[in-house]
Formats: structure tokens, sequence, C-alpha cells
């Protein structure tokens, strides 16, 4: 594989030219890495929100053309100067948000947020030289997440790389580099619940069922799906989820009826929605004395979250959390060894599969609001 060190490589990519329009498959340059850069090639990449959110670029600074992907599996091809922990041929996971292992954050064990390497939607380039490593005729293609994996070679931050087991099968564990460990950790190492406690997850999407599954795991004997949509709930008993709130079936307020479900409030909440009501609600349908609420959607730049002190006076507590507070280098791999060990299961999250000539059905499906995860092969 390293007969292409050094070298320009030509492959195929998915080039999103302006916002919301189709995807085009393009023949790309990609550079050699530069120093601390590793060169992947992708071999199964799978779509999330996130790229459905900046590719429509309703809310945020549109930046195009561009290449789009972040949840990903696959090869290091080559390795710039100074990378010391990767070498070619090693199964990695890139990731979009990293670790560099230096600064105060990544020394740190209370915190994920390396400040060199935390994730920069606006980014379109390397970090080392602020220039891209695509082009198309010798005009440059901006990155997205500082992993553009919508392409069959790509380059990343070697902190932005996990490097996993060579046994674990790429096309199931590439959807733990993103929303399933957000979900994952964010129960597990934030909410942390008890052995037959109560937990409310907000929002049954892909995210939502990670961190119910997440309280399955931990024991959880009562999990609470909270979602508008009512086609999510009989999938959501995969996951552990043992009952359901549809807010628009009640008159009260959410955290009104699941505190009365609960006769006093769940001791675990999670919101996976980035509504602010969600978040609102999540906080305050937990128990009063120990009650902890995690918030885990991404909110609108413009959201004001409001509650009564007494709230929190009384004892309950309100967390966040960013990528499940997990480390990429240092904790990924052991979140693919769950998987290894049949702790968790990933297949269910995985409905639909389609070939990389066909990445825009993928699109279609996430806009429908059909299945959880598709991956995208990006070999025939």
């Amino acid at each position: 594989m390293s007969g292409t060190a050094g070298q320009v490589i030509c492959c195929k990519a998915a080039v999103a030219w302006e916002a919301g329009k189709p995807l085009v498959i393009e023949e790309v340059e990609v550079a050699p890495p530069q120093a601390m850069e590793v060169r992947l090639k992708i071999l199964y990449t799978s779509l999330c929100h996130t790229d459905v959110y900046f590719w429509e670029a309703k809310g945020q600074t549109p930046l195009f053309p561009r290449i789009f992907g972040h949840e990903a599996g696959g090869i290091v091809e080559s390795v710039g100067e100074g990378v010391t922990d990767l070498k070619p041929g090693d199964h990695v996971l890139p990731i979009f948000t990293g670790e560099c292992k230096d600064c105060a954050h990544c020394k740190s064990e209370e915190s994920n947020l390396c400040d060199l390497l935390r994730i920069n939607t606006d980014r379109g380039v390397m970090i080392h030289d602020g220039k891209s490593r695509f082009t198309i005729k010798g005009k440059p293609i901006y990155h997205f997440l500082g992993t553009s994996t919508f392409s069959e070679y790509t380059v990343v931050h070697v902190g932005c790389v996990a490097k996993i087991n060579p046994l674990a099968p790429l096309d199931k564990v590439c959807v733990l580099s993103c929303g399933i460990s957000t979900g994952l950790g964010a129960t597990l190492n934030v909410a942390k619940p008890t052995k037959g406690s109560t937990v409310a997850v907000f929002g049954l999407g892909a995210v939502g069922l990670a961190a119910a599954e997440g309280a399955r795991i931990a024991g959880a004997s009562r999990i609470i799906g909270v979602d508008l949509n009512p086609k999510r709930y009989e999938g959501a008993k995969k996951f552990g989820v043992t009952d359901f709130v549809n807010p628009k079936d009640h008159e009260k307020s959410v955290q009104e009826v699941i505190v009365e479900m609960t006769g006093g409030g769940v001791d675990r909440s999670l919101e996976c929605t980035g509504n602010v009501n969600a978040m609102i609600s999540a906080f305050e349908c937990v128990h009063d004395g120990w009650g902890v609420a995690v918030i885990v959607g991404v909110p609108n730049k413009d959201d004001v979250f409001k509650t009564h002190p007494i709230n929190l006076l009384n004892e309950r507590t309100l967390k966040g959390t960013f990528f499940g507070n997990y480390k990429p280098r240092s904790d990924i791999p052991a979140v693919v060894e769950k998987y290894m060990n049949k702790e968790l299961e990933v297949e269910k999250f995985i409905t639909h599969s389609v070939p990389f000539s066909e990445i825009n059905k993928a699109f279609e499906y996430m806009l429908k609001g059909e299945g959880l995860r598709c991956i995208i092969h990006m070999e025939p």
C-alpha cells in the first residue's frame, strides 16, 4: 500500500458543489500527508445528521465546494513526518474531534476538549499549513471536520485517528466514530445510571438510542423514550426502551407526565435532540435529591435555557457532554472492544447500505427520517 507514499493519489470523492444540491462523484487529487498527518484509505463511511445539517447550510456559514463525511473506518496508507504511533496498514477510525495528548485538556482526566483539535465546523483546511489536501484540476476543495470521509482517500491529523483492533469489522464499527459513541458515552461516562435505576431519553434517533443502549448495558430497570414520532417506538424496544411518551398526546408538560409516571421523577435523563425546550424538560423531570440530567444535543446559537434556580437548590444536577466524554485516541479503541466482546451491539443501528456511487440515496433516507445509519461501501 505504501507504494503510493509521498505521491499524489487520484481517486473518487463525493463533492458537494453547493448547499443542498446532490453530491457529485468526481476524480480528485489527494496530496501526501504533511507533518503530523496521515493519509487513509476509507473502506466504509456512514452518514450522520451533522453532514446533512452543514450540507443544507441553513444555519451556518456555507463553505463550498466541500467533501463531507466524518463517520468512517479505513486503513492507513501513509504517514507524514513526526507520526510515530501509526504505520501503513493499521486499521483506524477517523474522528471529528482530536486528542493532541499535550494540552491541558488532554492531560486532564476530566476533559476530552483538546485545545488544538477540538471540533471546528468552519475550518476547511489542514491546521499544519492552512491548505487543503484535496484538489480538482488544481483547484482546492474544502475539508469537513478534519475528516472528509466521502472520498476513497483522505488526509487527517494524527490526533484525530483512533487505532483499533484489526479484527474488528470496519463495516460495523465505523459507526462508533461519532453518533453511537456520543450517546453511549453520555450515559455510561456522564449520567452513570446505577443498576435498577430509571432513565428518560429525549429523542430516539441514533444518538438517543445509543444513550438508551448505554442505560440497558448499565442495568436500568425502566427506560422512558420521549419522541414526537410514534413510528420510532417499536424499533426503540430493541435498545431497551420500556415506556414511551409522545408530548403531543398530553396537555401537561412532558416533565410533569414523567414525574407522575415515576413517582417523583427519573434518576437520570439524557437530552438528544438539540431542542432547548426538550433540554428544560429533561432537567425538570429528574428526581430531586439525586437526579442528573445530561445535555447531549446541540442547541441553536440563540437558544436560552430557562429554569427556576430552586430546581438546582433541590439537588438536581445538570451536566453537558461532548462526544460522550471519550478521548478519541485513548478511549475509542476500548469501545470497539466492547463490540468485539459482545457487550455492545452495533448491527441494530445499521438499517441501510449503499455503494459509494449511490451516496445520495443515504441523504434521501435521512431526510425522510427512514432508518438510523446507512453504511456507504467505498469499493463496489
